[in-house]
């Protein structure tokens, strides 16, 4: 994608949206209170508007309703008690503890209350050394209800206006991820390329798509007007995000010994053909996105035609001269021209009805949401040491209060802004594992540090307060804008932001931006130590529970193929489904290996083993996928005894990988014991022979997979017996 198209996309992307509802609702309360010579008062306003806007986070409109209602109750409430306490700071140290606790714990219910959460210590820490009158307190709370139903009103009225441009945006970004998945699945053509290090970018793409595709459930399956729609733009989101769906798992099928395929093909110069194919899909891929966001008619690119063609042509040219088997290469070519094909009905659907296209995956899309209600037990279930929930809150209730207490000790000097800029350092930097804590605090000093330089920049030059305010405005944009995409980004547009607001009300910038930076660092330094000391939270605790869970999802994925052999027919609902939950737990796998390379080296003693076990993981489920599209596209209903025999192999091997990992409380797991009777041998004896070789490969994927889980579970248990013990209980 084009530099000039990029940025325009980002305009037309969720995230600038995000950006411009915020500020529209944070900076017209100022505008407005300025023109009456009231601005301190607008700043009040738009606090309200400014946290019940952070808490607006995309999802289905009845869930960002309810969390916007959450979060102004919340907030609300913690003002209040936060103005009783204010004063003394003892019961003021047992509120912060108090109240950092609950919020923190919020985060069991889902996303969502987490962040309402997270607005609720926010606004906390805003009023935490300010001591007023109670009239002033119930101005202030009426000021914050004000700004928070006005921002309320600008998103429930757009949400009216255009009720499924948020779900064209996350479709958007979802497309994009996807192709640039495919783009690095073209890199195994290329001999020049390391296929371990492709696999690591591989997976950690895929769980960008997972994430983004569960945006996408969620904004557009949790209304039933979704589903059943007969608006036309409606309909055709929804059959495009079915068909990218079925796209994405149609190029993991473009799967096969990398290795064996270059030995086999390099020196025929075909492989370079599919790197250029896969290339041009994912760049339609992008001028799809692009025109998805754009809120244009969508019209492609190119015509895939004359290139599989032309590939066709070589292949067969490459049969009668090197004298090779090429049916792998004709597999890889069909598989690549059924992407094609999804890619050409996505287009199809914007010039013809989509109301007429019944797909059953679509009818039965409540199957595929995960709908998670606020339920009280779960608060309780996790008030154990073995939540990792249960010991960041109380990490941060700890070093929450105890850092107010010191910093408010009568010989503590804490400057202009009181306790605020250390704690709030605190709250945004610790997460519940360490590897999250390390990543925040090294982006929000970096942030910082520049940022204020350019504060000093701007306050030092730019002399007229017009001109200020404008660029205040801009600052305010950008920062929330890209807040979701890059947070250091966001920090550097911050700080600044930040430094013109307090120069309106006369403060000495200098000194403030001096204090932010030092007060960050405090705050990163005792986030970074804390997460090390107070009750810490490492990956490798985490990691046996996230790989049995994949290994349980990849086993109920691969156990299709015996419903297959068995003659039973399956139904797209179901395939879909195990499919799923496969994604997710790959997400999961992906997400925890990715903060368990981030946590100290000593802590680090299985992680080849494991980035092995995820790379073979990962193989199987594509693998896996390949296998699947050809026994449902085999051409006759029996299959030979080999088969059956390989398969058996196969599902023993991971059964045996489930095994070697009992967890106390674990999912339970079932084998697969019916299998079927096969018949003399009718296929086609090339058909026989490809799905063959692919049980072959997967049966010593699965092998191989066996021996790594073994492998990982010697490491992790060689760690610290004790710790092991208490994990499992």
């Amino acid at each position: 994608m084009k530099k000039t198209k990029e940025l325009s996309n980002f305009f037309y992307s969720q995230y600038f949206a995000d950006g411009l509802r915020i500020t529209i609702g944070c900076i017209v309360p100022i505008l407005v209170s300025a023109a009456f010579g009231k601005f301190l008062l607008g700043t009040y306003i738009s606090l309200g508007a400014l946290l019940v806007g952070l808490s607006d986070t995309p999802g289905a409109p009845s869930h960002r309703r309810t969390g916007m209602i959450a979060c102004l109750i919340v907030c609300i409430l913690t003002q209040f008690i936060t103005f009783l306490a204010n004063g003394n700071i003892w019961i003021m140290s047992i509120v912060i503890g108090s109240l950092c606790f609950i919020y923190s714990m919020f985060a069991v219910f889902n996303a969502r209350a987490a962040t309402v959460g997270s607005m609720g210590v926010l606004i906390m820490l805003i009023y935490v050394d300010d001591v007023m009158s109670f009239q002033e307190e119930l101005m202030l709370l009426f000021y914050f209800t004000l700004g928070a139903v006005w921002y309320m009103l600008i998103s429930f009225s757009i949400t009216q206006a255009r009720p499924y441009r948020l779900a064209q945006q996350e479709l958007s970004e979802t497309v994009r991820h996807v192709g640039d998945f495919i783009r690095l699945r073209a890199n195994f053509y290329d001999s020049k390329m390391s296929i371990d290090d492709n696999y690591s970018k591989l997976i950690d793409k895929q769980i960008e798509v997972h994430e983004h595709q569960e945006n996408v459930r969620d904004l557009l399956f949790q209304s039933k007007r979704s589903i059943k729609d007969t608006t036309k733009i409606g309909r055709y989101l929804t059959l495009t995000f079915n068909d990218i769906v079925d796209l994405f798992e149609q190029a993991m099928t473009t799967h096969y010994d990398y290795e064996l395929i270059r030995k086999e093909y390099a020196h025929t110069g075909i492989l370079k053909d599919f790197k250029h194919l896969l290339f041009k899909i994912a760049n339609e891929l992008d001028h799809l996105a692009y025109q998805l966001n754009a809120n244009r008619a969508p019209k492609p690119l190119y015509d895939f035609k004359p290139d599989i063609e032309a590939i066709l042509k070589s292949i067969d040219e490459i049969e009668k001269k090197e004298s090779l088997n090429t049916i792998p290469l004709k597999k890889i070519l069909i598989s690549i021209r059924n992407i094609t094909v999804f890619i050409h009905n996505i287009y199809n659907y914007a010039v013809i009805r989509p109301n007429n296209i019944k797909k059953q995956e679509i009818e039965e899309a409540s199957k595929f949401i995960q709908t998670e209600h606020i339920d009280p037990r779960k608060f309780k279930d996790n008030l154990s040491f073995d939540s990792s929930i249960f010991r960041h809150a109380l990490r941060m209730a700890i070093v929450m209060a105890s850092t107010y207490l010191v910093l408010n000790l009568p010989f503590f000097n804490i400057g202009t802004m009181g306790s605020y800029w250390v704690l709030l350092t605190i709250m945004v930097i610790l997460k519940p594992g360490f590897g999250l804590t390390k990543e925040r605090n090294f982006q929000r000093l970096l942030g910082t540090i520049i940022g204020g330089v350019i504060g000093a920049i701007i306050l030092m030059t730019v002399h007229s307060e017009i001109a200020r305010f404008i660029i205040l405005i801009f600052f305010f944009l950008i920062a929330y804008s890209l807040f979701r995409v890059n947070y250091i980004m966001a920090v550097m547009f911050m700080t600044p932001y930040v430094l013109i607001m307090l120069s309106f009300s006369g403060m000495n910038t200098f000194e403030v931006a001096k204090e932010r930076i030092f007060d960050t660092f405090l705050g990163g330094m005792i986030a970074f130590l804390s997460s090390y000391i107070i009750f810490p939270n490492w990956e490798s605790f985490q990691i046996k529970n996230s790989v049995r869970q994949l290994l349980i999802a990849n086993y109920k994925y691969v156990a299709q193929a015996v419903r297959i052999l068995s003659g039973e027919e399956i139904t797209v609902t179901s395939y879909k489904l195990a499919r799923k939950e496969l994604y997710i737990a790959s997400a999961n796998m992906g997400s925890t290996f990715q903060r368990m390379l981030s946590e100290p080296k000593w802590r680090q003693k299985s992680t080849k083993e494991v980035n092995r076990l995820v790379i073979l993981n990962h193989i199987l489920s594509s693998y896996g996928a390949t296998l699947l599209t050809q026994l449902t596209e085999a051409t006759e209903t029996n299959y030979t005894k080999e088969h059956l025999t390989l398969l058996k192999k196969i599902l023993t091997n991971v059964s045996k990988s489930i095994e070697a990992i009992p967890l106390k409380d674990s999912e339970s797991f079932t084998p697969v014991t019916d299998f079927p009777e096969i018949t003399p041998e009718t296929l086609d004896p090339e058909e026989s022979k490809l799905i063959t070789e692919q049980l072959q490969f997967l049966n010593k994927i699965s092998s191989d997979l066996y021996k790594s889980t073994l492998d990982v579970m010697e490491k992790e248990s060689s760690i610290n017996p004790q710790q092991i013990e208490m994990v499992n209980g």
